[in-house]
């Protein structure tokens, strides 16, 4: 026990990359000794370095949750800002979502004093499942849905939560819009930082060229239809391609774009933890997502670089700006001050009321129609899941910014013969410390 006990407090130690390598998994075996194979780690499940979530549950558990650490003390904290966040990702909101019933009422455990305010310790939050249909699912347990995760996980774990998909599930995401809502609190008290998303395409039915502000977009825009898109002509002409697949027994996919305004720059660090890395990861980590761009995106590679750089001016405050910003508010990994813009792609839905080929877990080819109850289309929802986790990447990047840079300040540490004037980036953040401390 004792050798087992050593063994298992290495291994906490270990980075995680180190443990899984070409040819190799280490684990422990029965005598208590490190092994070279056996280990199957229950990882992927936390995100965050300062701010950090970890979610858990499973779509036909008994409930779905999340713990929020890291979260900053004295942070004003409503329960009915986390679960208006939450209304715009429940199920059965319109025709255009899937039917299943549920008022996804979040219960905050612990975290928060009784008046609203975050206490500096790790934020607790819970939703209960209230109409699972575990019938609908009998025949996945030995079919594979396809284009599910069914197969993979059986090759990964050899064992899966059938019913709704488990941990597949898109239900896992009421966690991370939960803490989502805390952090959109965060970075608009701290700087006045807003994230807005949006549905720009569904199928082949997309939004015109530069028919949305990315600097003035705002949640009553996107809330004015069921389909979350902004440009009231072509919301339209998505609810009907939306129907239309929908009554036909089929799924379509789509791109939600997603902006942060008022960011400060200097967010972000060089090499590996580029902002824009840490958003693709945050974002293709969501359900069904299948693509990530930022700025001009793959659209930037058919321009030469006269036609693609943004070009330096100063404004009328004295600021440095760009007067385009096809590098999307992220210049060398780190944040400039302009608008970042984002753009998620989403396949359709996986299960759909057609007849398709799949095969048993026992390697017999059969036929199978899927069952259960499903979104034809799952951009509308998405929308707020998207923008979760941008405002998560971004409240993380903050806090590791002020620890790294702001901890020492520059007046004391260097000789004022050494001392850069550097001209301020970017738009000034509205709402933020430096325009409050003014004001008083």
């Amino acid at each position: 026990p004792r050798r087992a006990m050593i063994a298992a407090l290495l291994l906490l130690l270990v980075p995680a990359s180190a443990l899984r390598g070409p040819g190799r998994c280490v684990g422990w075996g029965r005598s208590g000794r490190v092994a070279s194979r056996g280990l199957q780690m229950g990882v992927g499940n936390s995100y965050g370095r300062i701010f950090r979530i970890s979610t858990w549950g499973e779509s036909h558990g008994g409930g779905v949750g999340v713990t929020v650490d890291g979260v900053p003390p004295r942070l004003p904290l409503k329960l009915e800002e986390v679960q208006a966040e939450l209304d715009r990702r429940r199920p059965g909101q319109s025709r255009l979502t899937t039917p299943r019933n549920e008022t996804d009422t979040v219960e905050i455990l612990s975290g928060v004093s009784p008046d609203g305010y975050t206490l500096g310790t790790p934020i607790g939050m819970l939703v209960r499942n209230k109409d699972q249909r575990s019938q609908d699912y009998d025949t996945n347990a030995v079919a594979y849905r396809p284009s599910h995760a069914d197969a993979a996980y059986d090759a990964k774990y050899g064992i899966r939560a059938v019913a709704g998909g488990g941990r597949s599930s898109a239900r896992e995401t009421i966690g991370r819009v939960a803490a989502g809502a805390v952090a959109k609190k965060l970075i608009s008290i701290a700087s006045g930082a807003r994230v807005v998303g949006y549905v720009k395409s569904v199928g082949e039915v997309e939004m015109p060229e530069g028919s949305v502000d990315h600097n003035s977009v705002a949640l009553e825009d996107v809330e004015a239809n069921i389909v979350r898109c902004p440009h009231a002509e072509t919301a339209e002409r998505m609810i009907s391609r939306i129907d239309e697949v929908r009554k036909s027994g089929n799924s379509i996919g789509g791109v939600v774009e997603c902006v942060v305004q008022n960011v400060p720059a200097g967010l972000g660090s060089p090499v590996f933890d580029k902002l824009e890395a840490e958003l693709a990861k945050a974002c293709m980590s969501l359900p069904a997502t299948k693509g990530f761009e930022i700025g001009s995106g793959f659209s930037g590679t058919k321009l030469t670089g006269i036609e693609h750089n943004d070009a330096f001016y100063i404004d009328e405050n004295g600021r440095t700006r760009t007067k385009t910003n096809r590098s999307g508010g992220i210049q060398g990994g780190i944040s400039n001050g302009e608008t970042i813009v984002v753009r998620v792609a989403f396949k359709p839905t996986s299960t759909i009321g057609r007849e398709q080929q799949t095969v048993t877990r026992d390697g017999e080819e059969v036929s199978m129609r899927g069952k259960g109850r499903h979104d034809p289309c799952v951009l509308p929802r998405a929308v707020p899941m998207v923008e979760a986790m941008v405002a998560l990447t971004v409240a993380d990047a903050m806090l590791c910014d002020h620890a790294q840079c702001n901890f020492l300040p520059a007046e004391t540490t260097v000789a004022p013969e050494h001392r850069l004037k550097i001209n301020p980036l970017g738009a000034a953040p509205v709402g933020s410390k430096g325009e409050q401390q003014a004001a008083q």
